[in-house]
């Protein structure tokens, strides 16, 4: 039974809870995740924070000169989708560039976004299709998302990359569209709005992609090692 709802970009957290539409905002705020806790990532060149329409909403990694890695509900809108790539302070800093084409996942919360203009490397190393993600391991997890509950997310969205320890409670998960995904729960911080799309280490490879969180104690990530062929069919790593 699935505990949580998407995690979407705090800063939609005002608008209505119904599906988006051609005029709506691209996922539901319910459904996006950010790091409450945790602390502020020092190295991490493979973010990419996501835009709708020019407003802050989910975050993203780079992975491959063209092609961005996010959550299916993260680009569920009509609109135009940019990313500022390399930068660890999403208000300025590695380069921006927007989406040309979305491949979403027939069945996952997981979507590439092929962008207009080539990303410099590094990139993030992703997982095989055998992670060996268990049960009571420490992983990382990263994005702009909100850094408060006590408050609309939109007011504290972070400026700068922030990361927090979980520790994997079940590796085949569900995420929020029936997908398999890595279930893990708080150790020092947890993912919130914003987060979703952002990325899951462990073992220095990228595990997951931010689907869904109760905003406290859990948090599910698709994983990838079970999407990893799709990726490579569709995005060539």
């Amino acid at each position: 039974m699935r505990f949580t709802v998407a995690i979407a970009g705090a800063v939609l957290a005002a608008l209505s809870l119904a599906p988006a539409t051609a005029t709506a905002a691209p996922e539901n705020p319910d459904m996006s995740p950010m790091i409450i806790g945790g602390g502020y990532a020092s190295n991490f060149p493979y973010a990419a924070r996501l835009f709708f329409n020019g407003r802050e909403n989910c975050s993203a990694t780079k992975i491959a000169p063209r092609w961005i890695l996010t959550a299916e509900h993260c680009v569920a809108g009509n609109g135009t989708y940019t990313f500022r790539a390399g930068s660890l302070d999403q208000t300025s800093g590695g380069q921006v560039v927007t989406g040309t084409r979305i491949i979403k996942h027939p069945s996952a919360d997981l979507a590439l976004v092929q962008v207009g203009t080539a990303m410099s490397a590094p990139f993030s190393p992703l997982a095989s299709s055998s992670d060996g993600v268990a049960v009571g391991q420490t992983v990382q997890l990263y994005g702009w998302g909100a850094t408060c509950t006590n408050q609309p997310e939109i007011n504290c969205q972070s400026r700068y990359l922030k990361v927090a320890n979980t520790r994997v409670t079940n590796p085949n998960g569900t995420d929020y569209r029936g997908g398999r995904a890595i279930s893990v729960q708080r150790v020092d911080g947890i993912a919130a709005g914003g987060d979703s799309g952002g990325p899951m280490f462990g073992a220095g490879r990228q595990i997951g992609v931010a689907s869904t969180s109760d905003r406290a104690t859990r948090s599910n990530y698709t994983r990838i090692a079970t999407y990893r062929s799709w990726i490579t069919t569709n995005a060539g790593v």
